[in-house]
């Protein structure tokens, strides 16, 4: 059985509307609370089938994956061993400005919103966009690198993703997995504002 990646890119957040990319890691809005929704919907078998869920840390792409894949959650924390959702703090957003850089893991842990995922596993630094998670390209091809080998060192064979367009893209670019690109509801919605 080959290994299959199932890309999500967040739906609409706060900074998509107007464009603002100052509001510092921006919610869903409602609009795209409804994009999460119509996700999960849209996806009733994956919600069955896949064994691995992985998000990006900041607010939209948690808010995203809790909505839109609550069903994966539920199914693979009933486990047992449980398997929480993981935060991998390289999936994050490749831009340094205010709405790319994600929330300290403290403000992240109080979000009562976001309760019972582990955020343990982020590095202190991890939302500073400095050294490994800088916006230079050779930083960011890097760490595009580094998903790409976790993902394939991976036990699982059908592992959800939630991230952003341009860590996506890059992950994307030399890729040996099977890819399914769950993105594309929330960019055609994007494209109706």
């Amino acid at each position: 059985m080959s290994k299959v990646i199932h890309l999500t890119r967040h739906a609409q957040a706060e900074h998509n509307v107007d464009e603002d990319y100052s509001i510092p890691d921006p919610p869903l809005t409602p609009l795209g609370r409804r994009q999460s929704e119509e996700l999960y919907a849209q996806t009733a078998e994956l919600q069955q089938s896949a064994d691995l869920l992985v998000t990006s840390p900041l607010k939209r792409t948690l808010q995203t994956t809790i909505i839109g894949y609550r069903g994966i959650r539920a199914r693979l924390e009933s486990q047992n061993p449980a398997k929480p959702i993981i935060v991998l703090s390289r999936l994050q957003e490749v831009n340094d400005i205010p709405c790319d850089t994600g929330s300290s893991r403290d403000e992240l842990k109080q979000n009562d919103e976001f309760r019972g995922i582990d955020f343990e596993s982020l590095e202190d630094d991890w939302n500073s966009k400095k050294g490994d998670f800088a916006p230079r390209s050779v930083a960011v091809r890097a760490r595009a690198r580094w998903v790409r080998r976790w993902l394939r060192d991976r036990p699982e064979q059908n592992i959800v993703v939630v991230a952003h367009g341009d860590i996506l893209r890059q992950i994307t670019k030399t890729s040996p997995f099977k890819v399914k690109n769950h993105h594309d509801l929330f960019l055609t919605s994007l494209k109706q504002l």
